[in-house]
């Protein structure tokens, strides 16, 4: 590298950025590709993911994959973008897990917020932060960030839920940090009837149905679970009654859809998902969504709206 003075003193362009590149400095009226545009590009892809799919998949690792080989018996639904091979969309993943009748998984804590939606099976349970709650078809649990958060079995076959975590966006800003339990399983210290963990099925019905449909048509009987359920984390339940059709709806907020009952199809960008129970779609930030249920149906949607709303960066067409 030349000294300062020689660099003050190169003859032309091409010279500076070569001495500008040897010190990792980029010439920001030549950068090779802009860092502003217009609107948010199109990275990560609408996509579905089918639970027969999912459930005939789980069935094998119920055969092939013991507790010894991995606690958590996951299916991780990774985007199809080029590349990659974790994220659901840009900040939130979701997977198909099971577990096995007298089978415990560890209990731990992490950084990433997470929750469950049961999908399939009465008699397993999670114990977060000391609390034991059931787990039955259709509920919604948590597990903030930094609780503790184990499972375990007592049922006659296998149990199934879809787990949802931003672990893509904690890989992203970096604050990854995970414990294991130091008494492997965490105690159990109550029952409760009512916890802030958990959102029964029961009572997400008795909303929905005191619920009104969107005035403007972009949503059916919607109902938020929690306000918002966790820090960077939206939770919905959305019901839509037989031959209902909603308005499309573009945000910049990430979102990811599973069918709690029904059939319909969504149409993402452009490309039509048919759905029923269990399936999952993902809709990546800043593209519009629509949705025509053939059957009265319920949708359960996860959503980084917090994290878009808290920085500033929520925008949905149509809204000033």
């Amino acid at each position: 590298m030349r000294t300062t003075e020689e660099l003050a003193a190169v003859p032309d362009l091409e010279t500076l950025y070569g001495e500008l590149d040897a010190r990792s400095i980029n010439a920001g009226w030549a950068k090779p590709t802009p860092s502003l545009w217009a609107e948010p590009r199109k990275n990560f892809l609408p996509a579905q993911w089918r639970w027969e799919d999912g459930r005939a998949a789980l069935n094998a690792a119920g055969r092939l994959v013991d507790t010894e080989l991995a606690e958590r018996r996951n299916l991780i639904l990774f985007n199809p973008l080029e590349g990659n091979t974790y994220g659901t969309v840009r900040t939130l993943i979701c997977a198909y897990q099971a577990i096995l009748p007298g089978e415990t998984a560890r209990s731990h804590r992490h950084t990433p917020n997470a929750l469950r939606f049961i999908l399939e099976g009465e008699g397993s349970y999670t114990v977060v932060d000391g609390q034991r709650l059931e787990m039955r078809p259709n509920d919604v649990l948590l597990t903030p960030n930094w609780s503790w958060h184990g499972h375990g079995s007592e049922a006659e076959g296998m149990c199934c839920w879809l787990d949802c975590l931003d672990a893509p966006l904690v890989h992203m800003l970096e604050p990854m940090f995970f414990e294991g339990h130091p008494d492997g399983f965490e105690p159990v210290t109550s029952v409760p009837n009512e916890s802030p963990f958990i959102f029964p099925w029961e009572k997400v019905q008795a909303a929905l149905d005191r619920e009104k449909p969107d005035a403007d048509g972009r949503f059916g009987r919607r109902v938020q679970l929690g306000r918002p359920a966790m820090s960077s984390i939206a939770l919905y339940m959305e019901r839509l009654e037989g031959g209902q059709a909603t308005q499309p709806f573009r945000t910049t907020a990430n979102r990811i859809y599973c069918c709690a009952e029904g059939r319909g199809e969504t149409v993402v960008d452009g490309e039509t998902f048919a759905w029923s129970r269990g399936d999952v779609i993902a809709a990546p930030a800043w593209r519009p969504v629509e949705h025509r249920a053939e059957a009265d149906s319920t949708l359960f949607w996860m959503t980084d709206e917090p994290l878009m709303r808290t920085l500033g960066w929520l925008r949905v067409e149509g809204e000033a």
